[in-house]
């Protein structure tokens, strides 16, 4: 059987819906959709996709560092957008992180997400 090690972010929403920040699974490492909320719950960058979208790879940064992997392992990204309109925000932050990296990515609009201040939501799958 193949070990199973899971984090947590802390974030409320965690035990409510049964969830976990981050699982590794062997060799592969799926950060669950992130947000921009800081490490004391507070959000960051209000009304700013460029200032969000850095804080979510921040914290995803952060997960996969807790689970023995950085940005480098990224293989996939996708990114829940609430205003495509913003995609040059949202891709300069995504840019700056993985233009070396180069993962598969998507950009979706969705028309909201858990908390209305938050403009993108992002997720990674990492391979070490």
């Amino acid at each position: 059987m193949i070990e199973r090690q899971r984090i947590s972010s802390g974030a409320k929403w965690e035990s409510i819906v049964g969830y976990s920040r981050a699982v590794k699974v062997g060799d592969r490492i799926y950060v669950t959709g992130t947000t921009a909320l800081a490490g004391d719950g507070e959000m960051v960058g209000i009304g700013d996709a460029y200032q969000q979208a850095q804080q979510c790879l921040r914290n995803i940064e952060s997960a996969l560092q807790q689970l023995g992997a950085g940005l480098e392992h990224v293989v996939r990204t996708r990114m829940y957008v609430t205003d495509i309109s913003r995609w040059e925000e949202y891709g300069r932050a995504h840019g700056e992180v993985f233009r070396e990296i180069m993962p598969a990515t998507a950009m979706v609009e969705v028309k909201a997400l858990i908390d209305p201040r938050m403009l993108i939501e992002i997720e990674a799958d990492a391979e070490i």
